[in-house]
């Protein structure tokens, strides 16, 4: 094979799963360096994960020279970590398509490959996956491998932990492989991640063992056997001391920790794997951007990040929007500001203090910050105890993310009517990422549950004043804004959302006394590029409407909506959000049961009844009619029906 490298590499060489079987020992470390060179170069022309996929190279090599990805069921939990797995199971020649519309998906993904058995996106999922098609297999009589590669941030979720009693109860044949890097995406928090990150100094353990073997072999006449009692009962004694006992309790075999960079010890837990006739969990020690130094040193930097130079490592500049503020950003600030004022207000993440832009609150009041891990349904249920004893907690997390919370929301949190303030990061298309984080289901799922009111801010002032309102609301609030830079709009109206149901005109006015024929209703973050579009299309074509921003999507601006009914034809719905339910669906039932004036149409116009796939935001909106070129023919086309 030594050949075949100087020819143009190992992974040119071997064609994918099937020839990693058969390379020599002495080759894997150039394929592990091959297709970490591989995976850098992608993700810092195309943005992506990088530092989770660097870690997991030699542990995916080693899977698949032991497993058949094709016949075994290997599934990836989260699934950012598969890149390698990627590349391996004939997905080399274009990975440099990763993540842009068209090319890889940034996920394991069933329609893209024979060798991804199941779709992850979100954490904690394989295991009871796995489970299913273990099932699957015993009710069909065959006996391929069913294998689940969990990061240690997913055993933060209970999910975890429902699929393992269930596994511990069947007791047929399962392998786990924890993945253990000690972050998730930021540093992992818990007291199980203590437990599994304990180390024990070689020096006291050596002492020990010492004093122990010399007390036992002091004893007369039955020293000699005791000590040799002792010494086959070693590992038993160390598994008591390590995180085997907790995976044994569910009635796991344990294996570990094993070095998850040499390959010699990955190929030994590999076949002990395969010959368990039960459930086994091997524990496997990695180090996150392994082999790359810039990501080795700041893991959580590099756990998603944008184009970067790959020899410095130093991430591109945005450009022209370079120092932008954010939605995020001005939720970050305007909490900070409230949250100095009022004490009761406290912050609650789901391992994601970075990107919901918590880390700025955790600084300023780290007594009133919680992080709970990748467990949603908690953190919901935890904001909704902590409203109980007379606290103000938000909870920012990513409107997709929210999803995993559903019953928490309506039963702990709606249900008894408590003052917990979501606030739903990326809501609407998120770019890259794809269809298992796009947050287009929000409204739908969150606009019929009694005693919740939602907001959507539109801009830095409605974004400041939008969050000052939740919080003084004695009752649920969500807050939902989109992903990307927040626009200071020309006129805003901010001051209409201290109330309940008042929304704004953005352009025209609620009397019609311009005559325009048509009123746009831009939900959030649409209203911007919908004021953009309706002035080009004054200023090049003539053409008037009028724009309108609801704000308050739940109470319904009702009073408003009925004045624009009366005054204006038509009226145009524009959301970053599935059609089905959302706040066009709103207005409709509202004028079904309300009454509608005869001489007014309504049209909506948002997201289909499909799954929305990734690349950049920008390109997802064009054939969607969602960007301002769209919306100027969709608007031009309403008005000529």
């Amino acid at each position: 094979m030594a050949e075949a490298a100087a020819s143009g590499g190992i992974l040119a060489q071997i064609g994918g799963s099937a020839g990693v079987a058969g390379l020599e020992e002495g080759d894997l470390p150039l394929l592990a360096q091959e297709i970490r060179t591989k995976i850098i170069d992608a993700v810092s022309r195309n943005g992506g994960h990088l530092a989770s996929p660097l870690g997991v190279v030699e542990l995916t090599i080693a899977l698949l020279r032991k497993f058949d990805p094709v016949q075994d069921r290997i599934i990836w939990d989260v699934g950012h970590q598969a890149y390698a797995y990627k590349i391996l199971t004939g997905r080399a020649e274009n990975f440099n398509t990763l993540r842009q519309a068209g090319g890889i998906s940034g996920f394991p993904r069933r329609a893209e490959s024979p060798c991804d058995h199941f779709g992850t996106g979100h954490a904690s999922t394989s295991i009871s996956a796995a489970m299913g098609m273990v099932m699957a297999r015993e009710q069909a009589g065959k006996n391929h491998q069913v294998i689940a590669v969990v990061g240690d941030g997913a055993l933060t979720g209970g999910m975890v932990y429902e699929a393992m009693n269930h596994a511990g109860a069947l007791n047929k044949p399962l392998i786990v492989f924890l993945n253990d890097n000690q972050m998730s995406i930021s540093k992992n928090v818990g007291a199980l991640s203590f437990f599994l990150s304990r180390k024990f100094s070689s020096q006291w353990l050596r002492k020990v063992k010492k004093e122990v073997s010399s007390f036992l072999k002091s004893i007369p006449g039955v020293g000699d056997d005791m000590f040799n009692l002792a010494e086959r009962s070693r590992q038993s004694f160390k598994s008591f001391f390590t995180p085997g006992i907790l995976f044994e309790a569910l009635r796991f075999d344990y294996v570990g920790p094993v070095n998850g960079h040499d390959f010699a010890a990955l190929s030994q837990a590999m076949d002990i794997a395969a010959s368990s006739d039960r459930p086994i969990l091997v524990h496997i020690l990695t180090q996150k951007g392994k082999g790359y130094e810039p990501a080795e040193n700041a893991p959580a930097d590099y756990h998603g990040v944008g184009r970067f130079n790959p020899a410095t490592g130093e991430v591109e500049s945005p450009g022209a929007n370079a120092g932008a503020q954010t939605y995020t950003n001005i939720f970050a600030s305007s909490l900070c500001r409230l949250a100095a004022e009022d004490d009761k207000i406290v912050a609650v993440t789901a391992a994601m203090p970075d990107g919901t832009g918590l880390s700025a609150f955790a600084g300023a009041f780290p007594s009133r910050f919680y992080d709970v891990g990748i467990c949603e349904q908690h953190a919901v249920t935890f904001a909704a105890g902590l409203a109980t004893q007379g606290f103000k907690p938000v909870v920012a997390v990513y409107s997709t993310f929210l999803q995993r919370a559903y019953d928490q929301v309506v039963h702990d949190v709606c249900l008894q009517n408590l003052p917990v303030v979501f606030a739903l990061d990326r809501a609407g298309l998120v770019g890259e990422d794809g269809p298992t984080h796009h947050g287009v289901f929000d409204i739908a799922y969150l606009r019929h549950i009694p005693h919740l009111s939602i907001l959507a801010p539109r801009d830095r002032e409605t974004m400041q004043s939008s969050l000052a309102a939740a919080l003084r609301m004695n009752s649920p609030v969500a807050v939902r804004y989109p992903r990307g830079e927040c626009p200071v709009m020309d006129k805003s109206g901010g001051q209409d959302v201290i109330q309940p149901g008042k929304g704004a005109m953005l352009r025209g006015s609620l009397e019609n006394t311009e005559g325009g024929k048509l009123v746009v209703i831009a939900v959030g973050g649409m209203a911007h590029p919908v004021c953009l579009a309706v002035d080009a299309l004054r200023a090049e074509e003539g053409i008037e409407a009028a724009v309108f921003d609801p704000v308050w999507l739940k109470p319904l601006p009702q009073e408003h909506l009925l004045r624009l009914a009366e005054n204006y034809p038509k009226l145009l719905v524009v959301e970053e959000h599935v059609l089905a339910g959302g706040f066009g669906s709103a207005l409709l039932e509202h004028f079904n049961e309300n009454g509608l004036p005869g001489s007014c149409s309504v049209y909506r116009h948002g997201l289909p009844d499909s799954f929305i796939e990734h690349g950049k935001a920008a390109q997802l909106r064009a054939p969607l009619k969602l960007d301002v070129p769209g919306l100027r023919r969709v608007i031009r086309e309403i008005l000529e029906k």
